[in-house]
């Protein structure tokens, strides 16, 4: 394993352009999920903390602040400055984003290009939010305006850290608000390193502010907050809920939640079946598992199951387990023992309930959280396997038969956040697109994310989209004016 970096060099949290210690002087521990061993101590924001980058973050909103009286056309200028700044630090940030997640460092690698061209595709969208000119009945010439909502508090997850930063921080400064973010307590430091970037860009103070902390303490105080006007958040379901009380408790502030999913991939037998098992594959085992729209339901036809899984199988065993930072490394740990601890868990239950168990399930060594690449044949609906959302590298395959009878199947969870459909007739692609109740449909292909496709979930898997245009309207306001035209001049 490569040892742990000496020079982390931001650990504090980041309020009003400065780095400074928590109020009550507290830390936490950052680990290296690759041995367990603690990576830095991390300042710890609390209440105290939340309201100072609140209140730093409502003045640089204020009427007459510098970020208010700023052209939009120069904000997309500084959030450009700002990718410019992450592409010239890739290198060191994918190996601190390794170090802190465990993720294979080309991964790392891939997830802050993507956070590039993300931040890229919000600054050309400055200058373009704009409302309308109404044709209102009567004698009034009536227009709309496009307003920021104020500032937002942005709770993100440790399976993504420096994209998930970019999914929120984009389309909320290219809409004109101030911002205060607290990163995943197991994943702090590339947020850190970007405020830093942030303010080389020249950002004004209180713009962006970065509180890491805890759920229940930081990032309650931030949904609670009466003086933010809008909370995001991405994680579980069961935590976007309690975002969803704390927004009704307070000021009712708005709220866009991506949350967790169980997603069905549909691999019907006419396939090329070499290409379908290996999209099955990475849609379940890319980042360990650890996604929110992985392919963690896969049904395959009947006519090529037993080959598909046998194929599966071979594709699962070849996948490199270990060290990060070895260029020939598929899959690193687990985030954390509780993760990895849940992955085995649900595991045992598939074994209990009648699945069969081809190959994996169980921990690799006795130093970091590793975990076998697993898969489960003759998996079938009421197992815990294909109900629970397991977060880890378990591919659970399940036997279907006909067309009207996966798409029941399908959308039989409280789940909606994506899904796939592999086969060469597009009738059944465009009828099974059409009647799955999932927020993104990806056909002979999977995890097709890019900056201008909206993201996001049906039913428990969220509220509201990022990505694309869809994900700038929750951060706005819009106003109606309509003004007396005289009949007679």
């Amino acid at each position: 394993m490569v040892s742990e970096s000496s020079s982390i060099k931001y650990t504090k949290l980041f309020i009003n352009n400065e780095f400074v210690d928590a109020a009550s002087k507290k830390t936490f521990p950052s680990f290296n999920p690759c041995n367990g061993q603690k990576i830095a101590d991390v300042a710890e924001a609390d209440k105290e903390d939340v309201d100072k980058a609140v209140a730093a973050a409502k003045t640089a909103f204020s009427r007459n602040s510098e970020w208010r009286k700023m052209d939009a056309s120069v904000r997309g200028k500084l959030i450009n400055q700002l990718a410019d700044l992450l592409q010239r630090d890739l290198k060191e940030l994918a190996r601190l984003e390794t170090l802190d997640n465990g993720k294979p460092l080309s991964d790392s690698e891939f997830d802050i290009q993507c956070s590039v061209d993300v931040l890229r595709y919000y600054a050309g969208y400055c200058d373009k939010v704009h409302g309308h000119t109404i044709p209102s009945d009567g004698d009034f010439f009536t227009l709309t305006r496009k307003e920021p909502i104020g500032v937002v508090g942005q709770i993100i997850p440790w399976n993504y850290p420096l994209m998930m930063l970019a999914w929120k921080w984009g389309p909320a400064l290219a809409a004109g608000c101030t911002l205060v973010l607290k990163p995943a307590e197991l994943t702090p430091l590339t947020a850190l390193a970007a405020a830093a970037l942030a303010r080389e860009a020249g950002f004004p103070a209180g713009v962006i502010n970065v509180v890491p902390g805890y759920g229940p303490t930081a990032g309650a105080a931030l949904a609670l907050h009466g003086d933010v006007s809008k909370v995001a958040f991405t994680g579980s379901t069961q935590v976007g809920k309690k975002i969803m009380e704390y927004a009704a408790q307070s000021n009712l502030k708005k709220v866009s939640l991506e949350l967790g999913g169980k997603s069905p991939l549909v691999v019907f037998d006419d396939v090329d079946l070499d290409e379908a098992v290996e999209i099955a594959h990475n849609a379940i085992f890319t980042n360990h598992g650890q996604n929110c729209c992985a392919g963690s339901r896969t049904f395959v036809q009947s006519g090529i199951y037993d080959a598909f899984v046998k194929k599966a199988v071979e594709k699962a065993r070849a996948r490199k387990v270990g060290d990060p930072f070895d260029a020939s490394v598929h899959q690193g740990p687990q985030i954390d023992k509780p993760s990895l601890d849940k992955v085995l868990r649900l595991v045992a239950s598939g074994k209990e309930q009648g699945a069969k168990l081809e190959t994996g399930g169980a921990q690799i060594g006795t130093e970091g959280y590793f975990v076998q690449p697993t898969v489960f044949s003759n998996v079938t609906d009421k197992m815990t396997i294909a109900k629970e959302e397991i977060f880890g590298p378990v591919q659970t395959i399940l036997k279907f038969d006909t067309l009207e009878e996966v798409i029941e199947r399908a959308n039989d969870t409280s789940y909606g956040l994506a899904s796939g459909v592999l086969t060469k007739d597009v009738n059944t692609a465009l009828v099974f697109a059409q009647a799955v109740q999932a927020g993104s449909v990806w056909v002979n292909c999977y995890d097709a994310i890019t900056p201008q496709t909206p993201f996001g979930g049906y039913k428990m898997s969220g509220i509201g989209r990022e990505m694309g245009p869809d994900s700038v309207e929750p951060y706005l306001e819009t106003k109606t004016i309509s003004i007396k035209v005289p009949t007679k001049m």
